[in-house]
């Protein structure tokens, strides 16, 4: 992982630290920084040594605002890479965790990369919105679906239908956000977290996270638990290094050494 020009990426130990780098622009993203992205989250994705990632954005001012509606008014072509925005909203293979750590702004593309993400940490000063509507677009990139499908219809079309704006506190009580960060320790609030995953077999945190975003595809209970083990993060599960340590370390007393194979 080497440092970009529109965002880094950093390794702390098994966890990676994506940081979107254009605060003059309150870290929206043209072309150019959404093909960064979607470089960075494919190497995250093939590297087994990677365990979960943390998003976040340059500055104090936004953690990204959405498309660059700048670049695009300036007539050149718009693209996203296949993997979607910020390379997130449309990789829908990805098993392993990614966690969003908001430190400002979060309007648009950038609350649908928020919302792409596993678990949410917000500063105090986070906002979130889907304000499309307001400039003659719509959240496509995967706000329309994730959102009602995360918080409930009715919570989420009083978002989606005026276009608010929805401070962190209201996020974590609608149920978006999962902590709210004191100012100044939103990044090691959402390392915490990466802690805690880190804590557990990658291997089992792979399979979880699989088995729930595979499930909520299916038409009933009884055919998620039914069809789950046929899921290839699962599959690696019964057949990893860690499905031994976890259970002989445990009998041990002793904290695992998980291999993440």
């Amino acid at each position: 992982m080497s440092e970009r020009e529109f965002c880094t990426a950093e390794r702390e130990g098994n966890i990676l630290v994506v940081t979107i780098n254009r605060p003059a622009q309150m870290n929206a993203l043209h072309p150019p920084a959404n093909a960064e992205l979607a470089a960075i989250f494919d190497e995250f994705a093939a590297d087994p040594s990677l365990w979960a990632a943390i998003i976040t954005g340059a500055g104090e001012r936004a953690f990204c605002a959405g498309n660059d509606l700048v670049y695009q008014a300036s007539g050149k072509p718009i693209t996203v890479p296949p993997t979607g925005f910020a390379g997130l909203t449309s990789r829908f293979d990805l098993a392993k965790p990614v966690i969003a750590a908001v430190n400002g702004v979060a309007m648009g593309g950038g609350f649908e990369i928020a919302l792409a993400c596993d678990i949410i940490v917000a500063a105090e000063n986070a906002l979130f919105a889907l304000p499309e509507p307001r400039v003659g677009l719509a959240a496509l990139a995967g706000g329309l679906h994730r959102l009602p499908r995360q918080i409930g219809l009715k919570r989420a079309m009083g978002m989606i239908l005026t276009g608010r704006r929805v401070p962190a506190a209201e996020g974590k009580e609608l149920g978006f956000v999962n902590e709210v960060a004191p100012a100044g320790e939103l990044m090691n609030v959402a390392r915490k977290w990466a802690g805690l995953i880190a804590e557990c077999s990658p291997m089992s945190i792979r399979a979880s996270k699989e088995a729930v975003m595979k499930g909520l595809d299916e038409p009933s209970l009884e055919a998620a638990i039914v069809g789950q083990r046929k899921y290839p993060a699962v599959t690696a599960m019964f057949k990893s290094e860690d499905l031994i340590e976890g259970p002989l370390a445990f009998a041990q007393k002793r904290p695992p050494k998980w291999k993440g194979r």
